[in-house]
């Protein structure tokens, strides 16, 4: 039985994020997901490998791999309009979780189980995938400063202090193991030590 769910995903790429603002390279839903899942994957292996939890680190990147997929249907909604107030916040997250059943509701019957679980994580999973989507923003807000695009100032310094106010252990190690490394360059990063 022909299915489109996975055509549709294709469709990723075509979304392009930060619509509001300047970019020195546009970067697209699909390459978003892509750093998010593998950002969400590390924070669960520091999860169970340095906090001794049970976050699972397969997972938690699918999750993160799937996490925007409704902006397929409903677009890229800047984070200062989606943010505005509490309703406008609420009334988006209807808007999403109705796009993630529509995209659910695609799927071979014996797919939608997994797809439920997927777009309804466990609450550990839950965090570990909005911190990995923050800091996928703090690196494109990074890479934009670093480029001297100073349209992404406040947008950087905002997410940072969004990700601090998380106390997500996680993300904290993170955050000082790994961000470093995206301000250098090319050659200093293959910098054997």
């Amino acid at each position: 039985m022909q299915n489109h769910f996975y055509a549709i995903m294709s469709r990723m790429k075509n979304i392009f994020r930060w619509g509001l603002m300047r970019n020195t390279r546009p970067e697209n839903l699909s390459e978003h997901s892509l750093e998010v899942a593998q950002i969400a994957h590390a924070l669960a292996l520091i999860n169970r490998n340095r906090f001794g939890g049970n976050a699972d680190p397969n997972f938690v990147a699918v999750c993160a791999m799937y996490h925007d997929s409704s902006e397929i249907i409903t677009g890229d909604m800047p984070t200062p309009i989606k943010y505005y107030n509490e309703e406008i916040k609420g009334a988006y997250k209807q808007i999403e979780a109705t796009a993630e059943k529509q995209l659910t509701e695609m799927l071979p019957e014996d797919f939608k189980e997994d797809f439920s679980k997927i777009y309804n994580p466990d609450p550990l999973t839950k965090r570990l995938v909005k911190a990995a989507d923050k800091i996928s923003a703090l690196i494109k807000c990074t890479e934009e400063l670093n480029m001297g695009n100073r349209e992404f100032e406040v947008a950087h310094a905002s997410t940072l202090k969004a990700i601090e106010n998380m106390k997500c252990p996680e993300a904290e190690v993170f955050l000082c193991d790994f961000i470093p490394s995206f301000s250098l360059s090319i050659d200093e990063q293959r910098k054997i030590r």
